[in-house]
């Protein structure tokens, strides 16, 4: 939990959720692996604070939509949803078990701005301002699945796009891409070792 007031600003109410979180994600994952087991004693570090670097990217206004593509269980929607509590978050994930997973986490700490779907991204016909995910997918099989969710209005001071959280090298993901494209590399805005090779990669759409 240190980790992340450690970078962010939070009221009671995002104190209590995000303590929560410390304690339901163990508690599931037992039940159902949704982060590796290995991994899961660093759930602040490497997942939600992870996810909210987003945050240090983008301040959106009050109503923005987010699509979180892929979804797992709740990385990176549930984190941002706490963060950004006036935006919208609609998570989506191909594996109902992990879906499962997010929506009740999201119910247990009483998040009321995020909707969940159990499906495939083309099963999604709805717009957004912004897609957000973490490593999917390569970025040019990503763009093509997800440019039909992009709405053509535009709210925010980045134009609507894609924001997703990768690591290592990128040329070859890009060097395609005839969108513009911004990729920020996270060890500038945290500490950690974790981010020492993560990066955020914008493209606008």
């Amino acid at each position: 939990m240190q980790s992340i007031t450690k970078y962010f600003n939070l009221n009671e109410r995002q104190k209590e959720q995000f303590e929560m979180l410390g304690t339901l994600y163990p508690e599931w994952n037992e039940k159902i692996n949704v982060i590796s087991r290995k991994d899961i004693d660093n759930l602040y570090v490497n997942h939600i604070l992870h996810s909210l670097s987003i945050a240090k990217f983008i301040n959106p206004v009050d109503g923005t939509r987010f699509l979180d593509m892929g979804t797992g269980g709740g990385f990176p929607g549930i984190p941002l949803a706490i963060m950004f509590s006036k935006c919208r978050f609609h998570l989506i994930d191909r594996i109902g078990k992990k879906i499962n997973v997010a929506r009740n986490i999201a119910e247990s700490i009483g998040l009321d701005n995020v909707t969940f779907q159990h499906g495939d991204i083309a099963e999604c016909r709805d717009k957004y301002d912004f897609v957000v995910s973490r490593a999917v997918m390569r970025l040019d099989g990503l763009l093509p699945l997800i440019k039909k969710n992009i709405d053509k209005i535009q709210r925010n001071g980045y134009p609507n796009g894609l924001i997703c959280l990768k690591g290592g090298d990128l040329n070859d993901e890009t060097k395609s891409i005839p969108n513009p494209v911004i990729i920020e590399e996270l060890n500038r805005r945290f500490d950690e070792p974790f981010f020492e090779t993560k990066k955020l990669v914008y493209v606008q759409m």
